[in-house]
């Protein structure tokens, strides 16, 4: 394949990558228009927002074992298709009801994009290096994407209603289709077998209630029994499913895998490094609106430098491997990350946006090398024509880390807050609760009281929240450190080149 069609594939990866990033951020920002205009339940709210993670989530296993099979050209296409239906659907749905099932089917779609893209990249990109700067770039373009989302939907909601957040997929949807007819290559297991019935939903079931037990958690607390049962149900069913693949002639997913240290660590990084992203990504989004009073689409401006650091951080891991090694980037990417956690322990109420803008490149920068070299490791150490399996993997992993972030990171913040807050005299019992629940709950409780009142129970809850922040970073900052240094003891010995049809140093046992 010449090197034209090869650069070209890529473009249409990471268009198809930027779509998803940027739908994982902007419905975040339209939710008070759409409150007012779609009147839906808490219930209701909370399907809306939850549905597209669930339904990603529960099928990136499934769907990258059918683009191994039928195609990832075909399936990244027809989820293309999907995601654009969906979106226009989303757009101009005309109840909650319906929002929600166009929600779910974006959910199916996009879990048909995100293994479809790394996979055609792990099959046209066979030269190493090549490799490795091509998932470089294409987790650049993942982290600018996720910056971008709240930027876009911003502006859009500046001028528009809620649904032209969804509008915009439409045109580069077009463009992925049109330039992805005749530019992608087509590729896939030539020797496939078929696909365990049982296994998917074993898989399905334990990816869900994992997530859901985590998000439930997050909300009403690890003693919930909504909390407990759903994630008994999601360990037990992943149980069955890993001890039913050791035994399948073709798994969904070759479990053995996880015995190359390359394999699980970079896996395990890529949990954690998501863990800590994704929760500070809300908690920032709180802080910025909440305590500093900005309005969404410059609470997304002021965020759109990690962003951009991660790019770079991505676009530079290739060449910093081959100076010091992919063990010490991935470290070295963790360590940034838990340092610029550290730095964001000494804000407060007053924003010193310089201070935070040097925290947010070192931290972003951080991002970009961990995710990178992580990819490529989780890629190349897999066999080519389980691609697609390996990069839902990988993206399976992004989104347990996430939620798990959201659960724990968010957690801890909640606690703090809540034991932080020292409240005034003269708080009405009616308001009590509410205040004390979340600092957007207070904000909003506290338009309710005396004007000197409402000064001093703003000015208690932004501190108490501040706090709340510090305390989650450094626990944050505390698990990065320990994580990079696991990583640096389990990536050695992986070389900086990792072999097209040579197993990697360490090689997986055997399995009965």
């Amino acid at each position: 394949m010449n090197d034209t069609r090869k650069w070209g594939t890529l473009v249409i990866a990471c268009l198809a990558m930027l779509l998803l990033s940027i739908d994982l951020t902007v419905l975040h920002l339209a939710v008070p228009k759409l409150v007012v205009s779609l009147n839906p339940s808490a219930t209701q709210l909370l399907w809306i927002a939850d549905i597209y993670g669930f339904a990603l989530a529960g099928l990136l296993v499934t769907m990258g074992n059918v683009g191994d099979r039928i195609g990832r050209k075909r399936l990244l296409l027809i989820g293309t298709v999907a995601f654009g239906v969906a979106s226009a659907v989303t757009a101009y749905a005309s109840g909650p009801g319906l929002l929600i099932a166009a929600r779910a089917l974006l959910g199916v779609a996009g879990a048909t994009i995100m293994p479809s893209t790394l996979s055609l990249i792990r099959n046209v990109f066979t030269d190493p290096r090549q490799r490795t700067t091509a998932v470089g770039i294409w987790s650049s373009v993942s982290a600018i994407g996720f910056a971008l989302g709240p930027i876009i939907g911003g502006a859009l909601l500046d001028h528009f209603w809620w649904g032209s957040v969804f509008l915009i997929n439409l045109p580069v949807v077009a463009l992925i289709l049109v330039a992805g007819a005749f530019v992608l290559p087509e590729s896939r297991n030539p020797n496939p077998g078929r696909i365990d019935l049982v296994s998917v939903p074993l898989s399905v079931v334990g990816v869900l209630g994992l997530v859901y037990a985590l998000k439930e958690a997050a909300y009403h607390g690890v003693a919930e029994v909504s909390v407990v049962v759903s994630a008994a149900v999601g360990l037990a069913a992943l149980v069955v499913f890993v001890r039913r693949q050791t035994k399948l002639a073709e798994p969904l997913i070759d479990v053995r895998l996880f015995r190359r240290r390359s394999f699980s660590a970079s896996v395990g990084a890529e949990l954690v490094a998501m863990f800590a992203m994704l929760a500070m990504s809300l908690v920032f989004a709180q802080y910025f609106q909440l305590v500093a009073g900005w309005t969404p689409l410059i609470a997304g401006l002021a965020g759109m430098p990690g962003g951009l650091a991660g790019g770079a951080g991505g676009a530079l891991a290739g060449p910093l491997v081959q100076k010091i090694g992919r063990g010490p980037v991935v470290a070295l990417g963790l360590v940034m990350v838990a340092i610029g956690f550290a730095l964001f322990s000494r804000i407060g109420i007053e924003v010193s946006y310089p201070y935070i803008l040097v925290a947010m490149i070192i931290q972003g920068m951080g991002i970009g090398f961990t995710f990178a070299v992580t990819n490529d490791t989780l890629l190349a150490t897999a066999p080519k024509e389980r691609a697609g399996a390996a990069g839902a993997i990988s993206e399976t992993a992004h989104e347990i880390g996430g939620a798990l972030g959201i659960a724990v990171l968010g957690s801890v913040l909640n606690s703090a807050y809540r034991n932080g807050l020292d409240l005034p005299s003269g708080v009405p019992a009616a308001a009590d609760g509410q205040i004390r629940d979340t600092l957007g709950g207070a904000i909003e409780a506290a338009a309710t009281l005396p004007r000197d009142l409402a000064a001093a129970v703003t000015d208690a809850a932004k501190q108490a929240f501040v706090d709340g922040i510090q305390v989650t970073v450094l626990t944050a900052a505390a698990i990065l450190v320990c994580l990079a240094g696991a990583t640096l003891f389990a990536l050695r010995g992986v070389p900086k080149v990792i072999p097209e049809h040579e197993e990697p140093a360490d090689r997986p046992v055997a399995v009965s």
